[in-house]
Order: structure tokens, then C-alpha cells, then sequence
């Protein structure tokens, strides 16, 4: 069935969904992280379900105490008493549990929410370039929503419901049997009914509803978030136009739906219809032969009325729990996916060594190879770099060098073979504390929406202000923050646009100087800096690869005549190494690609 990919949010064959039962666990699991409060919600709601069940029988008293012929007026107010204390008592008690049921679901949204987060953010990187942000913004928040729909329907109408309904066909058979049992066969029909719609016809376009609407989300993220290259290519029209076809298909997918519902609705109607001619009708014969007094017209009047209320929020809420349930379904899988790149169980953090060198790399027959490929980038590959060394590694695009990288970092688990950081294995300590002994200097630095303070600080939350704006100055970025209306405070703009291309690889470099890893890692770093700027950083940067072991992933020879050692790659191998000279003087790939610089 080609419908829109869960992933991704494009057209392709759809992932099985969890089961409804699987989803609802999952909210349950929600709740019982407060039983206390659970419990409480339940027992207020429980007893003023029973406070409504009983007002039935106390309409009947009081019609019967108020039609006897000795006009006993006594006993007729002790019955209005009664009703009224049950009317009174039940509006409390649902008054209380909607005042405890606000704050527990308002911190069971919260901490949903961060679950789903932390879950997302722990995903790898695989999963992150297949999936759309906005896709995944929208399904986490629509979570949220969901799960407060759940919590609404379960308590305040699907729990009362099955309660009072089979407590008034209880009720109803302890007077007339039979009356009883129809009411009871036809409520077993009524929730059958619901609940068969709801499972196969209301459920599938929900999915292909909810679907949707989360393509619509990650074409908005998409395009807004390209904005620039829109306007480049002046596609506004061509994008609205795109967006709208998006938009017509989510639009006919939801008629689809509120079709859906209404046809089930009718049925629920006819249903309902059936109780009312059938019990008002056994009511109507009752009363004609004699066997049935005012109190007991009374009772089962007041029951009918109490029963098709019920009756039409059921069905009503039973469809709004299922779109609850079809809401919360993406968060809840996350919670069944685990991470793909995932830490030990009591994995402790990396700890740089406090004496002697740092930084020393290990590839020791290392094999690689990304998802859905069928060949390894990594092949028993194997490497050395001391404490301190520089680094610089060239070759063609494809050939490894940003792969190496990312495995320093531990974005991928191995296939085969180990890397070392200091003599520790990496995959055997937390990744966030690998990837913190690691500073990157992207060559397209992405910036967050946020102070530049914040932005430069980012590896080391707690630095002080001095510190960042000594790190700042290191960067050569000082003198263009101080020009700024609020300096160090102005906001920067998602992914830093409000900043040039130099300036926003200034603060990446200013971030990576306050990190102090133990291992630098450029990304070809000054290549956004004009002339005059990028001789001040590879100045500044002189110092701080001091004592630090340095990777320069080289696009520009110009900028590694220095380096240690150059390492040519090719395929995910390593076909040349050495020093600048040295491997001009050879004539290979290297001074090949020398060759083509200059000229």
C-alpha cells in the first residue's frame, strides 16, 4: 500500500504501526509514574460515577413519596434531600478530580515531552539525516496533545460510562428482568460496535490522517528553513504551489476521516434509537398493566436519560480516544526504538589523562560501513597518531576523511576492530564524554538561536564571561561582536543567518578554544575568513593547538605545509603519508593534487 513513509514523510510504503494496546501500555506507564495521584483521580472519579448511578433510584423515591395518596410531605423531602445531596456530591467530586487531574496531566505532558526528546536527541546520525525535523517536531507535540485527549477520555467519560451503564442494567434488572437484560445485550452491541468501527474503520485513516498532517509539518520546516535558496532562485510561487499539494492531499485524507466518523455515528444513532423505543416501550406496557407505579416510570425515564447521555459521549469520546491513541503512536515507538549507537550498561566518561600527553589516536583494524551500503568505507584500517600531533588529511570526496571524524567522535558503532582515545576504548565510555574530549570546527558551523555568549559557551556552559569574551578575542571575533547593538547578547538568528559566513566560522572557532579538548579537529576552518582575518586565526590557532592533538581536514593545501603529517587517502585507505616536501618530492597523489591547486 503506497501511503506517506512514517520516517521521512514522503510517499513510500508505510512501517507496521503498534498495536492500540501497545500505545494505551504506554500511557498507563505515564500514569503510573504517579500512582499517588493516580489513585486519587481514580477513587473521586469512582465515587462520583456511584453518586450518579444512585440518582435514579432517588428520582424514583421522591416521584413515589410524592404520588402516594396519604401526601406524606416528610418523607418527600427526605427523598428531594437525598437526590439533591447525590446531585451535589457528584458535582464535587468530578469538581475535584478535574482540579487534581490538571496538574497531573500538565507534568505527565511535560515529562512526556522530555522523553520524547532525550529519546530523539539519543538517536544516530543515521536517523537524523532520514528523518525531517519539522516531521519530528510535529509528531512530539502532537504527543503531547494526544496523551491529554487519553487522560480526558478514559476519566472523565470512558471509566463513568462502563460503570454507570452496567450499573443501570443492574439496576434496571433488579425492577424488570427483562427490561434489564435488554439493556444489558444492547449496551455488549453498542461497545462491540464502537469498538470494532473504531479498530477498522476509524483507526487506518486516522494514520493516513495523522500521516499527513506530519508531512505538512516537515515541508514547512523544509522550506522555511531553505528560505534563503528560495528567495536565491526566486521559487516562492513554485514552493507555495508545492505546499499546497501537500496541503490538498492532507485536506482530502481528513474529509476522509470526519466521513468516517459520521458514518459511525449513524449506526450509533440507530442503536441508540433501538434503547429508546425498547425500553420507554416495556416501560409504556409495564405502566398499562398495572405493573409499574409512578416511581418506577420515574426510575426508568431518569435511567434512559442518564443512559443516552453516556451513550452519545461514548461514542463520541471512544473515536476521540482513538485519535488520542493515533496521536501518541510516534512517541511511543521511539520509546520502543532503541538508540542505534547505544553506551554500555555502566559505562563510565572518558577521562583525559591529568599528567603527560594527551590526545593520542588509535585505529587498530578498524572495519566500517554506512547503513544500506555494500561496501566498507573502513577495511582493517589501522592508524597511529601521537599526543599532540598534526594531522592533516586530504584526498577526493568520498575517500574517508570525514568518516574518520565521525568515528573519532562515536556517531557510529563499528563493525569490526576498535578505536582508542589516551589507551580507552571509546565504545566502552559514555559518548557524550568521547565527543566532549573532541572540539569540531565545522566549515559550515551551525549556530543556535541564541545569544552569542550562549553560542560560544556551548562547550563549556559554565565559563565566565571573561573567559568567553578571552576566547572571543583569540578568534578575532571580539571586534565585530563589540560592534553589535547588544554585543555579546544579540540572538543570532536559527542556524546563526544573522551572521556572515566569516563571522559565524569565528565563533565556532571561539567555541572550540573555550571547550579546551584534548583533541581539535578543523574542517578546513578559515575557509569563509577573508585574507587579512584568516592570517590573525591561524595565528591565534597556532596557540591553542599547543599540546593538543590536531586533525585538519584539508580542501586547500595551502593551509598544511606545517601539518606533522599529511595523510592522503584514498577508498578508505591511506596511499601516501608524510610531510609537505616530502611528498611533493614523490610525485604521486599528493603532488598531483599540489599540481592542480597551483594551477
Amino acid at each position: 500500500m503506497d501511503e506517506v513513509d512514517d520516517e521521512t514523510g514522503v510517499h513510500g510504503r508505510t512501517a507496521r504501526p503498534l498495536p492500540t494496546g501497545k500505545v494505551l501500555g504506554f500511557v498507563f506507564d505515564q500514569w503510573m509514574r504517579r500512582p499517588g495521584r493516580f489513585a486519587a483521580i481514580t477513587a473521586l472519579m469512582l465515587a462520583g460515577t456511584l453518586c450518579d448511578l444512585a440518582i435514579p433510584w432517588a428520582a424514583g423515591a421522591l416521584v413515589e413519596a410524592a404520588s402516594r395518596p396519604s401526601h406524606v410531605a416528610a418523607d418527600a423531602w427526605r427523598q428531594w434531600i437525598l437526590l439533591s445531596g447525590l446531585y451535589f456530591s457528584y458535582y464535587i467530586l468530578r469538581n475535584q478530580a478535574f482540579g487534581l487531574t490538571n496538574s497531573f496531566s500538565a507534568r505527565a505532558m511535560e515529562a512526556l515531552t522530555n522523553t520524547a526528546f532525550a529519546r530523539v536527541q539519543a538517536f544516530s546520525s543515521d536517523w537524523h539525516a532520514d528523518t525531517f525535523s519539522g516531521a519530528t517536531v510535529r509528531r512530539v507535540s502532537r504527543a503531547m496533545w494526544g496523551y491529554d485527549v487519553v487522560t480526558d477520555s478514559i476519566f472523565f467519560v470512558l471509566g463513568p460510562g462502563f460503570v454507570v451503564l452496567f450499573g443501570l442494567a443492574v439496576s434496571m434488572a433488579l425492577r424488570w428482568p427483562l427490561a434489564g437484560l435488554f439493556c444489558g445485550v444492547l449496551f455488549v452491541v453498542f461497545i462491540g460496535y464502537n469498538l470494532g468501527v473504531t479498530s477498522r474503520v476509524i483507526r487506518p485513516v486516522n494514520l493516513v490522517s495523522n500521516a499527513l498532517d506530519t508531512r505538512i509539518g516537515a515541508h514547512l520546516a523544509d522550506a522555511i528553513g531553505g528560505n534563503p535558496v528560495v528567495k536565491a532562485f526566486g521559487a516562492e510561487a513554485r514552493e507555495t504551489a508545492h505546499f499546497s499539494r501537500v496541503t490538498a492531499e492532507w485536506r482530502a485524507a481528513t474529509i476522509r476521516t470526519w466521513n468516517a466518523f459520521n458514518w459511525a455515528g449513524l449506526g450509533q444513532n440507530l442503536l441508540m434509537w433501538v434503547l429508546q423505543g425498547g425500553l420507554t416501550g416495556m416501560i409504556v406496557w409495564a405502566w398499562a398493566h398495572h405493573r409499574a407505579s409512578a416511581g418506577d416510570v420515574a426510575f426508568a425515564l431518569t435511567s434512559f436519560t442518564l443512559m443516552s447521555g453516556y451513550l452519545r459521549n461514548f461514542s463520541e469520546t471512544l473515536r476521540n480516544l482513538q485519535k488520542g491513541l493515533d496521536d501518541v503512536l510516534d512517541v511511543a515507538a521511539y520509546m520502543q526504538t532503541e538508540p542505534q549507537v547505544a553506551d554500555v550498561a555502566g559505562a563510565p566518561e572518558y577521562r583525559a589523562p591529568v599528567r603527560g600527553a594527551r590526545g593520542g589516536i588509535v585505529f587498530d583494524r578498524v572495519t566500517f560501513r554506512y547503513k544500506g551500503q555494500t561496501r566498507s568505507i573502513f577495511d582493517r584500517f589501522s592508524l597511529d597518531i601521537a599526543p599532540g600531533e598534526r594531522v592533516a588529511l586530504v584526498g577526493p570526496t568520498g575517500s574517508g576523511k570525514s568518516t574518520f571524524v565521525k568515528l573519532i567522535q562515536r556517531l557510529y558503532d563499528l563493525d569490526g576492530g576498535r578505536i582508542l582515545i589516551d589507551g580507552t576504548d571509546i565504545a566502552a565510555v559514555t559518548q557524550g564524554s568521547v565527543r566532549r574530549a573532541v572540539a569540531l570546527v565545522p566549515q559550515d558551523p551551525a549556530l543556535f538561536h541564541r545569544s552569542l555568549s550562549e553560542n560560544i559557551s556551548y562547550g563549556r556552559p559554565d565559563a565566565t564571561q571573561d573567559e568567553i569574551v578571552a576566547a572571543a578575542r583569540r578568534a578575532r571575533a571580539h571586534d565585530f561582536i563589540a560592534r553589535l547593538p547588544r554585543g555579546y547578547d544579540t540572538l543570532v538568528g536559527e542556524r546563526g543567518v544573522k551572521l556572515s559566513g566569516g563571522e559565524r566560522q569565528r565563533v565556532a572557532i571561539a567555541r572550540a578554544f573555550l571547550a579546551d579538548a584534548p583533541i581539535l579537529v578543523l574542517d578546513e576552518a578559515t575557509s569563509s575568513l577573508d585574507v587579512e582575518t584568516e592570517r590573525q586565526v591561524q595565528a591565534a590557532s597556532e596557540a591553542l593547538m599547543a599540546g593538543r592533538t590536531t586533525i585538519v581536514i584539508a580542501h586547500r593545501l595551502s593551509t598544511i605545509r606545517e601539518a606533522d603529517r599529511i595523510l592522503v587517502f584514498e577508498d578508505g585507505r591511506i596511499v601516501e603519508e608524510g610531510g609537505h616536501g616530502e611528498l611533493v618530492a614523490q610525485g604521486g597523489a599528493y603532488a598531483r593534487l599540489h599540481q592542480l591547486t597551483q594551477a
